[in-house]
């Protein structure tokens, strides 16, 4: 096998790996399953992982833990520290604030009574151009609106490449990604007339994760009776069903901030729904490009569940 088709594989197999992870966050993980998710011995999978993501392994998952907690402290106050523990992976509250405090410098309980204090000069939750959007938000917070429909999706398989890094590097590769994952796509027949979605799904919150860590997946729609042949860095998953809020937008490239500010800090307040903890995606449903205007057709996709007193 060449060197890059080596290392194309080694890729695949560590993205098979945070994919599994993130599906069972809520689990003890040992390094055997994971090993195993990834189709790797043990005794060398640790190594293998530190060396493609330049992290550890057990660092790895516990920063993930972390990262989710503090979006269910922030966002989910119907959740209490046993709550969120479970949803985790850890056994109890006690051992959930222990973690969160040698984290963070700062428990649980505390971190949530001063997000909920501060809520109000919160952060953006987008980081597209973000030093535009800063500007744009002290003086006309919501230039962007849409309008917002719920829906109720199934689960859907998805063939995808991904991105690891800030939004500004992935906008300087995605035309080569997508360029990938279309070529996969046509040589492997996935195209079924014009019932494939092209979407970005976001894997990291950008208002509590490491800009520098952000995973992205660049995804394609594929019908479940066609088999994905997981080759070189493409990968396959599950785009998970359920509720979702989706906002129906037609935007300027600079506006994806505004729009996905609109929907967290605008419509959700008041919609009787909280954000539900899996990951976002964006649904790209023309080509820009083809229009003197450059208007993007975009539809963004929240899940969420309904808000309990």
């Amino acid at each position: 096998m060449p060197d890059q088709k080596c290392q194309e594989e080694y890729i695949r197999r560590i993205h098979k790996v945070q994919d599994y992870i993130n599906q069972h966050l809520g689990q003890a993980l040992s390094i055997e399953e994971l090993a195993n998710a990834a189709g790797f011995s043990k005794y060398h999978f640790s190594r293998i992982f530190q060396g493609i993501l330049q992290e550890p392994l057990a660092h790895y998952v516990n920063r993930i833990r972390m990262e989710n907690a503090l979006f269910l402290l922030a966002h989910r106050a119907d959740k209490n520290m046993t709550d969120i523990a479970y949803e985790l992976g850890l056994s109890d509250s006690a051992v959930f604030s222990r973690a969160f405090k040698k984290y963070y410098g700062i428990s649980p309980k505390e971190y949530r009574k001063e997000y909920s204090k501060n809520c109000k000069e919160s952060f953006l939750l987008s980081e597209y151009n973000k030093d535009t959007a800063k500007k744009e938000w002290k003086g006309n917070p919501f230039p962007v609106t849409g309008q917002i429909t719920i829906e109720n999706l199934k689960e859907t398989q998805v063939a995808y490449v991904r991105h690891t890094g800030t939004y500004e590097t992935l906008a300087k590769e995605y035309a080569g990604l997508l360029e990938t994952l279309l070529a996969h796509a046509k040589k492997q027949n996935f195209f079924i007339g014009d019932q494939n979605w092209v979407l970005a799904m976001y894997h990291d919150n950008p208002e509590f994760g490491e800009e520098s860590q952000f995973r992205t997946s660049i995804c394609l729609t594929v019908p479940e009776d066609i088999h994905i042949q997981e080759k070189g860095i493409l990968g396959r998953m599950k785009l998970e069903g359920g509720l979702y809020a989706v906002g129906h937008f037609q935007i300027q490239q600079e506006q994806y901030s505004d729009a996905w500010n609109y929907m967290y800090q605008e419509w959700i307040m008041g919609s009787g729904y909280v954000p539900r903890n899996y990951d976002p995606f964006e649904v790209y449903c023309n080509d820009p490009y083809a229009n003197e205007s450059h208007i993007h057709e975009v539809n963004i996709y929240v899940p969420i569940e309904p808000i309990h007193f």
